[in-house]
């Protein structure tokens, strides 16, 4: 059941949802808690989310409104998170997360939602999936990093097993992430990220062990060595990863998406203002391509993630 509208408002601003949407989604609200199908369809939304809650899955798909395009129907998984939020903070409290991670974990609805608005000018949620996450227990925001709990997939294991690593697919990892939104990606930031992320796990999940920690991203692919300064940030961020396979299918929208908001922006206009937007259109512009980069590191031991260098920013 979702919260009076008070309350309502209230959990909004702590998910970190932008001011000028809160207005229309408290709104909004009340017209599901009002409407008996929409209610019911929330209520089997939020227990098909937290059913199997702390489990490793990969995400949920959240439902889709089969109405026609509208507030109502861009925004309806986000009342199926709030929602669920009881049950995802007693189960962060089952676990000892501390307050504050979990509050800043869960605020990355909030800047889901400011991803939509800077793409589409209008309140939605750009990947609801993305969400389920991180109210199922599976991410959680650690400095400037996130860290989901993962397996291993076939093609990551196999490169593993080759450098001489113990593991299979379904073996346990961490999979990291950068969001947006949270200033330069600096290599110092990113070790302090790493040494929370070694305690929280180590105090949070003793019973998991996780051999290594992995990354597939746009910001792993080493064409972007090229177009950077040799002590970017990005660059030492690469220089932490070992390479685990190459991906040969284009993915030109990720970056795209990522550094000026709009995977589908024109690629003959895209701004030049920064290094890193250089670096993405101007390889575009000259009939280049991206591709997802797939790293690992050993997670077990701390001395074996290599220290990084300054300077440039992730935009």
């Amino acid at each position: 059941m979702l919260p009076d509208a008070d309350e309502l408002a209230e959990e909004l601003l702590d998910l970190a949802v932008p001011h000028e949407d809160i207005n229309e989604l408290v709104r909004i609200g009340r017209r599901v808690c009002d409407d008996p199908e929409l209610l019911g369809l929330l209520q089997g939304s939020v227990a098909e989310l937290v059913r199997g809650l702390g489990e490793i899955s990969g995400g949920a798909d959240l439902p889709q409104l089969d109405w026609p395009s509208g507030a109502l129907q861009r925004c309806f998984p986000l009342y199926v998170l709030v929602a669920a939020l009881p049950h995802v903070r007693a189960h962060h409290r089952e676990r000892g997360i501390p307050a504050d991670v979990s509050r800043r974990t869960l605020a990355d609805l909030g800047r889901n939602m400011a991803a939509h608005r800077r793409c589409h000018g209008r309140a939605g949620l750009l990947v609801p999936r993305w969400l389920t996450l991180h109210f199922r227990g599976e991410l959680y925001q650690l400095g400037r990093l996130q860290f989901q709990r993962a397996s291993l997939g076939p093609r990551t294991s196999d490169a593993l097993r080759a450098a001489g690593l113990d593991v299979t697919a379904g073996t346990p990892c961490l999979n990291l992430h950068v969001p947006d939104f949270l200033g330069p990606l600096t290599p110092a930031a990113c070790d302090r990220s790493l040494a929370l992320a070694r305690e929280f796990f180590a105090r949070h999940y003793p019973e998991e062990d996780h051999p290594v920690a992995v990354c597939h991203s746009w910001l792993l692919d080493p064409q972007l060595r090229r177009y950077l300064p040799e002590r970017s940030h990005i660059v030492a961020f690469q220089e932490r990863f070992r390479v685990a396979h190459e991906d040969p299918e284009p993915a030109d929208t990720e970056p795209v998406r990522f550094v000026f908001g709009d995977p589908d922006l024109p690629v003959a206009r895209l701004p030049r203002r920064t290094s890193v937007e250089r670096a993405v259109g101007d390889h575009l512009r000259a009939g280049g391509h991206w591709y997802i980069g797939h790293g690992w590191f050993p997670w077990r031991t701390a001395g074996e993630v290599p220290a990084a260098g300054t300077d440039d920013s992730k935009e």
